[in-house]
């Protein structure tokens, strides 16, 4: 996510604190340089203009020039700006005060908007709503399926009438079933079209007048950049919308779309989509987006991942095991599983403070490593897991070709986690703290 950008931004910060004192001309220079990634990273050239010079103007201050530590100041006038930029403060849903709320997700063909609607009721669910899709896209074929096939993956119902051709009555009849079935959220997955039209708008505005819906979300692929955007605009001037849910933000390496969509439009993005599974939709903060791309991490975000992904009465139960010495492969395979929950590793790495990762990083490679792992320990038996000492030259063939992988694989495996247990062993001694320095087993 923003990788392209973030990495050009973290060395021009770089070469501003290594010159220690600061002159203007170092500041202009350094805003020509933040001024070219923005517009390589395709955000929109007014966005940029004015970017570049709020932060000019606000850095060449006497009271930063000045300062201690001019090149901190100067970092922080550009997160702020940037967070500005992408929203300010953070966009939440509207909900009805009557306790029943209408959304309407609008979009075109191929922007992830079926998907979403069902990411979206899934997310709603976990907030103890009862949410209710309805399928009003009635011209793309297999739409409506693909609608009850993602309510079915989160739990929900769906609303889908095979027979009708017309939207506005779907929409209407769906409202009624949701008030007869005590749901308190409708969400419309309207139709899309390869590209804005009349005839387009016209149904969405009809639907919009029918149903009265509580917001309007506007669902962009941000990998498209620039024309995201433009999207954005021929929407909002047509039909407006309340807010955007911008997808495929974890693919898209350059930011354009979402650093300038708040600009353009005056609306704010509210959800992000960052993977393929139901549960990957995320609210965006703005502050936490502006920290990622900054490379300064996004602890919160980590630490929300965590708490949902990791069990707290397992975590205790580890803990014990690992003070006692009684951590096994069973307990090992069960982390790697919590450890899975949280997104790929891609997306837990960015999230840690004061880790720059230059050029590519096959992430894949990291991912296939970790369902080897899990795939040669679903191979033992539950006395391999607990007693890996026993598992001898047979038992090895057994697994491998069990697990799809190699004696060499197997050994691999035993040696790390023998490793580890030596390790949490020092870690667990009393003493360790007063070692100059602690001689791991493998360095």
């Amino acid at each position: 996510m923003f990788s392209s950008l973030s990495e050009k931004l973290q060395d021009v910060f770089k070469k501003l604190r290594g010159k220690g004192k600061l002159t203007e001309k170092d500041i202009k220079e350094a805003m020509k340089e933040v001024k070219l990634a923005l517009l390589e990273a395709d955000v929109n050239y007014k966005v940029v203009k004015d970017f570049i010079n709020n932060v000019t103007q606000k850095a060449v201050g006497e009271e930063v020039l000045e300062s201690l530590t001019p090149a901190q100041q100067v970092i922080k006038i550009v997160y702020d700006e940037m967070v500005n930029l992408l929203g300010g403060s953070d966009a939440k849903l509207t909900f009805s005060p009557s306790g029943f709320s209408i959304y309407m997700m609008v979009g075109l063909q191929g922007s992830g908007k079926t998907t979403t609607a069902g990411k979206l009721a899934g997310l709603l669910k976990k907030q103890g709503k009862n949410p209710l899709l309805v399928a009003c896209d009635i011209y793309r074929p297999a739409a409506i399926k693909q609608l009850e096939v993602v309510a079915q993956k989160v739990g929900v119902k769906c609303y889908a009438d095979y027979t009708s051709q017309d939207a506005v009555k779907i929409a209407k009849d769906g409202i009624e079933f949701a008030k007869s079935n005590r749901s308190d959220v409708v969400i419309i997955d309207t139709a899309g079209r390869l590209h804005i039209n009349q005839e387009l708008m016209d149904e969405l505005k009809n639907i919009k007048n029918a149903v009265k819906p509580t917001e309007i979300l506007l669902v962009v692929d941000a990998m498209t950049g620039q024309d995201a955007v433009n999207v954005a605009e021929a929407f909002n001037a047509q039909l407006g919308i309340d807010g955007i849910i911008m997808t495929k933000l974890d693919g898209d390496t350059r930011g354009g779309a979402a650093l300038s969509v708040k600009a353009i439009t005056g609306k704010p993005i509210k959800f992000a989509g960052v993977g393929e599974k139901m549960e990957d939709l995320e609210p965006f903060y703005p502050d936490r987006m502006a920290s990622r791309i900054l490379g300064m991490g996004d602890i919160l975000t980590l630490i929300e991942k965590a708490q949902e992904a990791i069990d707290q009465k397992k975590a205790e139960e580890l803990e014990k095991k690992l003070r006692s010495m009684q951590f096994t492969l069973e307990d090992f395979l069960d982390q790697l599983k919590q450890i899975k929950k949280m997104g790929p590793l891609s997306q837990i790495i960015s999230m840690i403070p004061g880790i720059k990762l230059k050029g590519d990083v096959d992430f894949d490679a990291g991912e296939k490593e970790l369902k080897k792992i899990e795939a040669i320990i679903n191979s033992m038996t539950r006395e391999e897991r607990q007693d890996p000492s026993i598992i001898n030259s047979s038992r090895k063939r057994r697994i491998a070709m069990g697990s799809g992988t190699t004696v060499q694989d197997v050994n691999r495996l035993l040696k790390q986690f023998e490793d580890m247990k030596r390790m949490m062993k020092q870690f667990s001694n009393p003493n360790f703290a007063k070692k100059g320095k602690i001689k791991f087993p493998f360095m």
